[in-house]
């Protein structure tokens, strides 16, 4: 399991630039969502797997404190460089943690969030560490939203065609040593419910609607691991569909810039 926690750690290396410029921003929801629940301003958020800080920034000005803890160095470097861009505040900041590992004390904080991560974590492991965190009434959520963005159907499809070659040529290509572990998101709350450690486990569904060029679109299916993997070792042919996926974009935006619905599936436990 270390090897793995290895691997998929090591599988956002090389395109954290890339992957902020492109991927959604944590809509506004998690905020409301999380905070109605509690009834309060959290004191402390600590969101986990944050990667460049995507998840993180949303919550300025309205937590008393931001930890984000994220173990790729690369992803965190561009989350501490955006720090400078926002005014480097004081209660926000960025440590080097694994999910099962993060060092805060008992107790300590109000909201854990995993945004897009959660699946990369090991489950029962990663969930103790959060409730010993948590103060009493704490939430715990992972969401995530779904791939591809609701755009166009035919490009949705081509989208997909993408990512089963791309499968298919990591699971030639990696050896068992190399291969990354992901949980499945669809457990993510079966996870939380038995792992006894919640009193209350909920799934909630819900949407946001971004502008997109396709310069953007396609950078968003460019932004995932499994293609950066690929495209690491080499494969021409990923190469060449990629670049196929690219024109059909470019021919369905049309040089215009559209309107894509990210729809986000949010699980949570409150202990």
């Amino acid at each position: 399991m270390a090897e793995a926690n290895r691997n998929n750690i090591e599988r956002f290396t090389g395109f954290g630039a890339l992957y902020n410029r492109n991927r959604p921003s944590a809509p506004e929801e998690v905020v409301k969502i999380l905070t109605n629940y509690l009834n309060d301003k959290p004191k402390l958020v600590v969101d986990v797997g944050c990667g460049t800080g995507l998840s993180s920034f949303i919550w300025l000005d309205a937590a008393g404190e931001i930890i984000g803890a994220e173990p790729n160095d690369d992803m965190r470097q561009v989350a501490e460089s955006r720090l400078e861009e926002v005014g480097t505040p004081t209660y926000l900041s960025f440590q080097k943690a694994l999910s099962h590992q993060l060092g805060l004390p008992d107790e300590s904080a109000d909201i854990i969030t995993c945004s897009q991560a959660f699946h990369w974590m090991e489950p029962q492991s990663t969930l103790k560490e959060f409730a010993r965190i948590l103060r009493p009434n704490g939430i715990f959520a992972a969401y995530d939203c779904d791939w591809p963005p609701t755009c166009d159907w035919q490009l949705e499809e081509h989208y997909n065609r993408l990512y089963s070659l791309t499968e298919e040529h990591l699971s030639q290509l990696l050896s068992s040593e190399e291969k990354i572990h992901r949980w499945p998101k669809g457990e993510h709350l079966q996870q939380i419910q038995q792992s006894g450690l919640f009193s209350f486990a909920k799934e909630i569904v819900f949407h946001h609607w971004e502008e997109c060029k396709a310069e953007r679109y396609a950078n968003i299916a460019l932004s995932q691991g499994g293609l950066q993997t690929a495209l690491k070792l080499g494969v021409k042919e990923l190469e060449i569909a990629f670049t196929e996926f690219k024109n059909h974009v470019e021919e369905v935006f049309a040089g215009e810039t559209k309107e894509i619905l990210f729809s986000y599936r949010m699980r949570i436990g409150i202990k």
